[in-house]
């Protein structure tokens, strides 16, 4: 009874569902389920110029400040009229629009398809996609460009406090006759501040040319903000690439050895270190890698477990490690307690 009842149901289902888009016009869609070529008054071999042409005319007609009214007709029936007008125009004047219109008119069985392209149309943005992409790789370079020159700014300040890098800088002005400059009498004497203030830029100056700042306070190279990375990572691709055929042919096929530039390199690998990271090393720390012959894999395994046994003394020895560790015996997560008032 159940299969028998559903069997005529499911047919006229169907055949519903097949009267609905007959014509390939479905509510919702582009002019409803008018065509828009009826409502131009056009055919659908019409040209451009001869839609532009009906909607001019169809919208002075149907315009709410100069629409006749007809008997029945209200304020609402006028602004319908023209709205659907409008739609009709911007149906057809637009290619790709008109060329989706055209394909539901033939294809009318498709009409998820129908519905998936006309509102991937309508919700797509406005704007260039690409333009998007542009300004915002744009608005990173720059927020990155100021940052890396705030951090290069601030590695100054503080190494011009340092005795050590502060009484070298002033050496070397004494030595140049930079102090006695800033110290000019007669017409273009100056106050003690304004001496004191233009020494400290001299001390600052040449901290900056004298001192190689590596690592995350490095000086800023506008070749290393994201723009031009991008824009530089073919050219890098290709440097990797003959880089990487240089390193099998020389070390894997020739058998020749490491320098030590690539045995510094094998080590900063199995570090998991990037290259502004190990730069900020000693130079005494990478001779000591060097000595322990830390490129060879089995010695760098050595190394790394002394690191790790040394990092568990210190923590063992550290009263706020042994705080904390007490804390967690006693009163940590998973205990309950009761605390007397």
């Amino acid at each position: 009874m159940v299969a028998g009842a559903g069997g005529p149901l499911a047919v006229l289902v169907l055949l519903l569902a097949a009267v609905g888009p007959a014509r390939g016009l479905l509510e919702g869609l582009y002019c409803g389920a008018r065509d828009c070529y009826e409502v131009l008054d056009v055919g659908r071999s019409a040209s451009k110029q001869e839609i532009a042409r009906a909607y001019r005319h169809l919208a002075r007609l149907y315009h709410p400040d100069r629409y006749r009214r007809q008997p029945g007709d209200t304020d609402q029936t006028a602004h319908e009229k023209f709205l659907l007008v409008a739609t009709a125009y911007e149906t057809l004047k637009d290619e790709e629009t008109r060329k989706d219109y055209d394909y539901m008119l033939d294809h009318p069985e498709e009409y998820y398809r129908h519905y998936y392209h006309y509102y991937s149309r309508r919700l797509a943005p406005k704007v260039d996609v690409r333009i998007v992409i542009l300004v915002t790789v744009c608005a990173i370079s720059l927020f990155q460009f100021y940052s890396w020159w705030a951090s290069y700014n601030e590695a100054i300040n503080y190494l011009s406090t340092v005795p050590k890098y502060r009484i070298q800088a002033s050496e070397i002005a004494k030595q140049q006759g930079l102090f006695n400059r800033a110290k000019e009498k007669g017409k273009h004497r100056r106050s003690k501040e304004e001496i004191k203030a233009e020494e400290e830029e001299i001390i600052r100056d040449i901290i900056k040319t004298k001192i190689d700042i590596k690592g995350g306070y490095q000086k800023p190279r506008i070749y290393d903000i994201l723009l031009f990375q991008i824009i530089l990572c073919p050219v890098y691709l290709c440097k990797y690439i003959v880089w990487y055929c240089w390193w099998i042919y020389t070390f894997n096929i020739k058998g020749q050895e490491y320098g030590e530039e690539e045995k510094l390199y094998i080590i900063r690998r199995y570090m998991k270190m990037s290259q502004s990271q190990f730069d900020t090393m000693e130079d005494h720390q990478k001779s000591v890698f060097l000595e322990r012959e830390l490129w060879k894999r089995e010695n760098y395994e050595v190394y790394k477990q002394e690191q790790e046994e040394e990092l568990k003394k210190k923590m063992a020895s550290d009263p706020r490690w042994k705080r904390y560790r007490r804390w967690m015996k006693n009163e940590g997560p998973g205990r309950l307690t009761f605390i007397d008032d």
